[in-house]
């Protein structure tokens, strides 16, 4: 990946439905090997999707919580299970498994407290293996973003 990819990427994570006449004028290049590399870029899988941004409080999910999630065992079958009932819950946008204190962090949106009160104890908190869950909830959101640097 060359300094005209990494323009390309930084063009299209600004704006993904850009077309590619002006993406092209943007990073210096013809269309013809601007839209080339852009499939090359796909194919290699390093655009893997596009999407729109949606903002949150617009559709209902003004509330962002962060949930420290201890599980009764660190077995591949305990952290599979739980791996496999959280991916179906949409409320949980990004899960990670950790290292450290916790061993999973999720990030859940929600319409208010008491949506996601009700989402941690009816669902979150049912999923055999979960042992215990420490919900934070952020104050102000200072940085949103999600471009990777290139």
């Amino acid at each position: 990946m060359d300094e005209t990819d990494r323009r390309i990427l930084r063009a299209l994570q600004r704006n993904g439905r850009m077309q590619n006449v002006e993406l092209a004028q943007e990073v210096g290049l013809s269309p013809s090997p601007c839209l080339r590399r852009v499939k090359m870029l796909e194919e290699a899988g390093v655009i893997t999707r596009y999407v729109a941004v949606v903002d949150p409080a617009k559709i209902g999910r003004k509330q962002v919580l962060f949930c420290r999630i201890w599980l009764t065992s660190q077995d591949e079958d305990t952290i599979e299970h739980f791996v496999r009932e959280v991916v179906r819950f949409p409320e949980v946008v990004e899960c990670y498994l950790m290292l450290g204190d916790c061993d999973i962090m999720v990030r859940v949106v929600a319409a208010d407290i008491e949506d996601y009160r009700r989402f941690q104890s009816e669902h979150l908190s049912r999923i055999k293996g979960v042992q215990n869950v420490k919900t934070d909830v952020p104050s102000q959101m200072v940085k949103r973003s999600f471009a990777m640097p290139v």
